[in-house]
């Protein structure tokens, strides 16, 4: 219990440093760390966000959270709010800090086709072909995993998404996904 006090302070003395305590301005940038969770899960949530010009930041796993008009505390709060509503962690502990940069060029991949939500997507690193397609909300009921088409370089890959090896597949900024509609056997 000490130690999350001393680790809170330490975070409040930096956010006093960088000016976070002010509201959180669309276009501007916000970086996000969490603990509490499993490390691998860590490297997904710590980034920089970009807020867009509607105020919206595009989290891992919860989708799209309002930004613009909270103070980086209160992000913070929220964040963990849903998370825990979520059931996706029991204990994460977010630090929010407000970046002095006036806006920030934000690194994606773009998704289309077959999903619930095409368009660009936040990459981070580490981000995998398969992590790319549920964070746009997964294939449709017409969507085929056993085609998915990765668009990089000029380069058309296929990848069947039902296979283990295929979700793997690494990501790079600016790749573009298509998940085409099944075929007549349902592919």
């Amino acid at each position: 219990m000490r130690l999350k006090f001393i680790s809170s302070l330490f975070v409040a003395l930096i956010c006093l440093g960088t000016g976070a305590f002010g509201q959180i301005q669309a276009g501007r940038a916000i970086q996000i760390s969490v603990s509490g969770v499993p490390s691998e899960e860590k490297g997904r949530i710590d980034a920089i966000y970009p807020v867009s010009e509607s105020g919206m930041i595009n989290v891992p796993f919860i989708g799209q959270v309002r930004a613009e008009g909270l103070r980086a505390e209160q992000l913070a709060q929220v964040l963990e709010q849903r998370f825990r509503a979520a059931e996706i962690y029991t204990s994460p502990t977010f630090q929010v800090i407000d970046s002095s940069a006036k806006s920030i060029e934000e690194k994606v991949v773009t998704i289309g086709g077959q999903v619930r939500k095409t368009g660009p997507v936040p990459f981070n690193r580490g981000l995998t072909l398969y992590q790319a397609i549920q964070n746009a909300g997964g294939p449709t009921e017409f969507g085929s995993m056993h085609r998915v088409k990765l668009y990089r370089a000029g380069k058309q890959t296929e990848y069947d998404l039902t296979k283990a090896e295929a979700m793997n597949i690494l990501l790079e900024s600016d790749d573009t996904i298509e998940v085409p509609q099944k075929n007549a056997f349902g592919r």
